[in-house]
């Protein structure tokens, strides 16, 4: 048997007013995910069931309702991003800045003196695909 659903009376209470305040089905599911399991005794499989995710996602909305991380504000957690960048956006744009200007003038941009330069930058090899990549964000 799995262990019961946590949050309290406040958590609870709080999670009623968000069902009835939600502007968007992802904060109506992330109240639900808090409601149903503690006022229903559902399971957090059962709740994934009836609003529509995953049990593990159904957790996830739990744990964050209860740290007062609601669905759609502006300071929650959004997937994706650049979670291994070598340079920010702003540093690979002055990096490409000279090649991109020996482009337009020859017409010609080197993919193999790129990913030199990058390697010395960086002090480590990467992957050509890493350049190939650094040019596709800048629009090439």
């Amino acid at each position: 048997m799995s262990r019961p659903a946590s949050g309290d009376a406040a958590v609870l209470r709080k999670a009623r007013q968000a069902i009835a305040s939600a502007q968007t089905v992802e904060q109506l599911r992330q109240a639900q995910a808090v409601v149903l399991p503690l006022d229903y005794g559902l399971s957090l499989a059962d709740t994934a069931q009836v609003i529509g995710v995953s049990p593990g996602w159904v957790c996830q909305l739990r744990r964050r309702f209860m740290h007062g991380q609601i669905a759609g504000s502006p300071d929650a957690p959004t997937a994706g991003g650049r979670k291994r960048q070598n340079m920010s956006l702003e540093q690979e744009r002055e990096f490409l800045a000279p090649f991109l200007e020996q482009a337009a003038t020859g017409g010609v941009l080197v993919v193999g003196q790129i990913k030199a330069a990058l390697d010395e930058r960086l002090g480590r090899e990467v992957a050509l695909a890493s350049a190939y990549n650094l040019l596709h964000r800048h629009g090439w």
